[in-house]
């Protein structure tokens, strides 16, 4: 079966050729130019590359696209990547990114690393708290699709997305002040300013966002809260210095930021529901969304020759979550959860960068560890009786550390035949320390009687009598060997062709849900990928930019969470899924005045084995993983004069339909479940702005979801755990503002 869906996906790339061929022999030199400008350096390897040099299925959005396809945090990126869904139960905090159907599936505790590895300037952020960034003054994103596992390392099942900032050049005073107005009251405001101390020696790069806006989502309760507002403010410094303008080259970063918007409004309870729209809720105790995030890094690099540079790159991280979730979507008390935790995170990669004529080579070491406590409530209403309220309490400490050695090279077997082989070596451990949970009585955000201790208990919830001294504790550790073999050549035109394995592999977790019995919390062997892959990239006739990719996946123990009776929550994996697909990018500068991007996706991902509840799912979907995914922009400019410069850029985003949850839409014997609730249909958005530019000045305008379609992107079955309802999260309504902006 994998030998022959290689052969045909290579088949069926090799048919593009003669077409392509062709196409190389058009255009015309001043074609060749701007279609060059278009291509984006990357370092996806570690080292600068033109995207088009990569053999790897990777994205790469500039900061200016970024803008104007109107991505202004890491949860809009989906609509610029194929194959790319983000969601999560929280609105934009703590992002759930699935690439190619691979990611947390039906799990949404904190303390899990997600297995798309996100990194800002190349460092690791291990936390997903930190994931939810508005997205400010960068340079570009760079998503690469498949396992990364040789140089961005563990936790890299489905791929990476690196956030690159803007760092000084070392050459100019410039910067740029913006601040916008849209509809539902939100103010934006963002600048950057740049300086050089000294010419090609020192400079000093400040950027700040800040958003403010009332809720997205309309409650009806008498003096309740709007759901989905925003209220965001994030900073960042760069200082770069390379003394003498010599071989060293220093780069310090520091940055924080923090987020206080109200909660995602829940569709839950259905009876709460009668007479409301789909963008309104009637909510008692709709809660904020408290996170921070801060950190310091350096990048210092020192170039001993022109074919050898050593790099360090250190880098300190924290911040928190107080998430307040009312997660029944109802005017009386049925679920209230208090979401808290505190990160920390520190991480030294050594590297050495070796360039020749025939050898280009990475090769270095890693450490790093991050810790997370937790705190959470969880008040279900009259759960003790009619009228008598409680829930339950539970803390830990988890702390995990992974070291590594790595090695990638590239060699010429000949003039344009390369032959890639990169291998890691990881080593692993975790520690879950001072693990409790009880059952309690009390109203929510009032004083709490414990009843019961639950963690460290074997038995059903309440049975074990309450312990203020009882503890639960749990190690893990695990090692795994990960690399890369890849063979690409480069036709005389100019298109690569490559064919590639990868093997991927995100670290055994602990099950951060058990918090009614410390049965489920126990420590699962890690997921492991076997990606095979063929693809072909290059530029066309002068004018035409043109990606494509066909891949298939061996894919092991997914982390997946099973609720069983008592309940009792447990993280389990699922032992066998085989996903496969192909993608498509292309970008067209037909003119000087008009260029289009397109990118189509298609996916099938299954379980070949898993149960959950007792029940077999064997070939139901992987959540979070439509079959197909298109989406197109246009960039036209209506008028480029004396007077200034118009440009329209309308966007659309097509997803089939997803599920969220592994039963897809079938129920557990013996339960209440409706799990066809838990599923998105297939549906497009619009996006469009307009941006007239006329010296230092750019005036825009812009609607997001301008169709105002109605979609959920994420959803939990509730009642499998007992519960009379499912926990659905509305995706935004319409939005739509302007803004101005100037350059100095």
């Amino acid at each position: 079966m994998r030998t022959a869906l290689a052969t045909a996906l290579l088949l069926g790339g090799a048919s593009w050729l003669p077409t392509i061929a062709l196409a190389q022999t058009a255009g015309d030199g001043a074609s060749d130019n701007a279609s060059a400008q278009d291509v984006i350096v990357v370092t996806a390897q570690r080292r600068e590359q033109s995207v088009l040099e990569v053999p790897i299925a990777i994205s790469a959005i500039g900061g200016d696209s970024l803008a104007s396809k109107g991505i202004t945090n890491s949860a809009a990126l989906q609509s610029a990547v194929p194959n790319l869904q983000i969601s999560s139960p929280y609105g934009s905090t703590q992002p759930n990114f699935s690439l190619r159907g691979i990611s947390v599936a039906n799990e949404y505790n904190s303390n899990q690393a997600s297995p798309v590895g996100v990194y800002l300037d190349d460092v690791y952020l291990a936390n997903r708290t930190a994931h939810g960034m508005g997205l400010f003054d960068l340079d570009r994103v760079e998503v690469l699709r498949g396992p990364q596992g040789t140089l961005f390392g563990r936790n890299t099942t489905g791929g990476a997305i690196n956030f690159i900032t803007r760092a000084p050049g070392l050459h100019d005073n410039e910067g740029y002040a913006e601040v916008g107005y849209g509809n539902f009251n939100t103010w934006t405001a963002q600048a950057a300013v740049e300086t050089t101390m000294v010419e090609n020696e020192l400079g000093l790069r400040l950027a700040a966002n800040y958003i403010k806006g009332d809720g997205q989502i309309r409650n009806v309760f008498p003096g309740g809260r709007d759901g989905n507002s925003q209220d965001t403010l994030q900073g960042r410094a760069t200082l770069r210095f390379r003394p003498g303008d010599g071989p060293l080259d220093v780069k310090i970063k520091v940055y924080g930021g923090r987020d206080r918007g109200s909660q995602a409004a829940i569709q839950g309870f259905l009876p709460a529901r009668a007479g409301l729209g789909f963008f309104e809720t009637n909510e008692n105790r709709l809660g904020l969304n408290r996170t921070e995030a801060y950190g310091i890094s350096a990048n210092v690099a020192y170039h001993v020759s022109d074919a050898l540079t050593l790099t360090s790159i250190t880098s300190r991280d924290a911040g928190k979550q107080n998430l307040q979730q009312a997660a029944d979507g109802a005017p009386v008390d049925i679920l209230d959860i208090n979401w808290r935790s505190s990160y920390n995170q520190f991480s030294e990669e050594l590297r050495l960068n070796y360039s020749d004529d025939k050898l280009s080579l990475v090769a270095g070491g890693f450490y790093g560890w991050d810790t997370v406590v937790t705190d959470n409530t969880f008040n279900i209403g009259s759960a003790l009786g009619p009228g008598v309220n409680g829930g339950f309490f539970q803390h830990y400490r988890q702390r995990r550390s992974s070291t590594a050695l790595f090695a990638q090279g590239d060699y010429k077997l000949a003039d344009r035949l390369t032959l890639t082989l990169g291998a890691r070596y990881t080593w692993d451990r975790a520690t879950y320390r001072d693990g409790y949970a009880y059952l309690f009585a009390g109203d929510v955000g009032g004083a709490q009687t414990p009843l019961a201790t639950t963690v460290p208990c074997a038995g059903v919830a309440g049975t074990c009598a309450y312990d203020p001294a009882a503890r639960y504790a749990i190690d893990g550790r695990n090692r795994a060997l990960t690399g890369r073999v890849a063979l690409s050549y480069e036709l005389p035109g100019g298109t690569l062709l490559y064919a590639s394995y990868n093997r991927g592999y995100r670290s055994g977790a602990f099950n951060g849900g058990g918090y009614t019995s410390s049965v489920g919390i126990t420590y699962i062997a890690p997921e492991r990928v076997n990606a095979y892959e063929v693809g072909f990239k290059g530029r066309y006739g002068g004018f035409l930019t043109l990606t494509g990719s066909a891949f298939y996946y061996d894919y092991t123990n997914q982390q997946v969470q099973d609720t069983r009776p008592g309940p009792v929550s447990f993280l389990v994996n699922a032992p066998k899924s085989e996903v496969y697909g192909a993608e498509l990018e292309a970008s067209a500068r037909l003119s000087r005045m008009f260029k289009l991007n397109a990118s189509a996706g298609y996916l099938h991902a299954r379980y070949k084995q898993l149960t959950l509840q007792g029940t077999k799912l064997d070939g139901n979907n992987l959540p979070f993983a439509p079959e197909w995914t298109f989406q197109a922009g246009i960039d036209a400019t209506l008028m480029d004069n004396a007077t200034g410069k118009l440009t329209l850029s309308p966007t659309v985003a097509y997803f089939s339909r997803q599920y969220f949850s592994p039963f897809n839409a079938i129920n557990a014997t013996s339960t209440t479940q409706n799990n066809a609730e838990l599923q998105q249909g297939a549906y497009a958005k619009v996006n469009v702005s307009a941006a007239f530019q006329t010296g230092r000045f750019t005036f825009k305008a812009f609607a997001n979801n301008l169709f105002d379609r109605q979609t959920y992107a994420y959803g939990l079955d509730l009642r499998g755990a007992g519960f009379p309802y499912n926990f659905l999260v509305p995706s935004t309504p319409r939005t739509f503002g302007g803004s101005v902006r100037v350059a100095f």
